[in-house]
């Protein structure tokens, strides 16, 4: 049974870390289980303060992950629309353009957004795409590195 709760806590920490570039999946919760996983396989002798310090970091990073985007439109002055479209503009970049579509879907959807509120003012909607791009790649990067963490510590307790 061991090996088994070995070889989940890899997969789900494996998929945590591709869960930090496709928004469908929630990457940093699911490295956590990986932890999880691998401190009831007895493998992962991890402290209890250890565990409770990551379940924090994990939660401010999806929290954070999901507030920083409309907070950083509204701070480079978008809409309500900008940030529905660089939603928008993430989800059909995924699928339409992978792997680009990731980083360049968020920035034409805020675009589009934000030029569907205020036709005229097109350096505005500019702004905010940037500020967009500027939120996706600060959240992306804040779960990747928690989720990249978790695995060295993983694969640090192992071997």
């Amino acid at each position: 049974m061991e090996i088994v709760l070995v070889i989940l806590a890899f997969l789900f920490l494996l998929v945590g870390l591709l869960g930090t570039v496709f928004p469908i999946l929630p990457g940093p919760p699911l490295s956590y289980i990986g932890l999880l996983l691998l401190q009831l396989s007895g493998y992962g002798n991890f402290s209890s303060t250890f565990l409770w310090i990551w379940a924090a970091i994990t939660v401010v990073v999806t929290v954070v992950d999901y507030l920083l985007p409309p907070w950083i439109a509204q701070r480079f002055g978008g809409s309500r629309s900008a940030a529905i479209g660089s939603l928008l503009g993430l989800v059909a970049g995924i699928f339409l353009f992978p792997p680009w579509g990731l980083i360049i879907g968020p920035f034409l959807g805020a675009l589009a957004g934000e030029l569907y509120y205020d036709r005229e003012d097109k350096a505005k909607a500019f702004k905010v795409a940037f500020g967009a791009f500027l939120a996706f790649i600060l959240g992306t990067g804040a779960k990747l590195i928690v989720s990249s963490m978790m695995i060295y510590y993983a694969v640090k307790v192992m071997f």
